[in-house]
């Protein structure tokens, strides 16, 4: 019976705190959201682990020599069905 007195104070103290949270949110100017959001930003960019040169090098390597054969493949698809459509008339 105590939990369930406890729990509905919990659900009751979260409904407030939303209500506050909202009127704080209705409260902030355009400009402030704005500063906050680019802060925001700024703390995520802070977050991110960026790749060395090493990684750099052996992603951009992988990336062109991809291209490359897919390249190759689709060309020589190309010509094997160009033959096939003239041996074909």
């Amino acid at each position: 019976m105590a939990k369930k007195k406890e729990e509905a104070k919990e659900k009751e103290t979260l409904k407030v705190e939303k209500k506050q949270t909202k009127k704080k949110e209705a409260k902030e100017s355009f400009f402030s959201k704005i500063a906050n959001f680019f802060r925001g930003v700024k703390t995520e960019g802070k977050r991110i682990k960026w790749p060395t040169k090493k990684d750099m090098l052996k992603y951009s390597v992988a990336t062109i020599f991809f291209i490359v054969f897919c390249a190759a493949f689709f060309y020589v698809i190309d010509v094997i069905l160009a033959l096939l459509h003239t041996l074909g008339k």
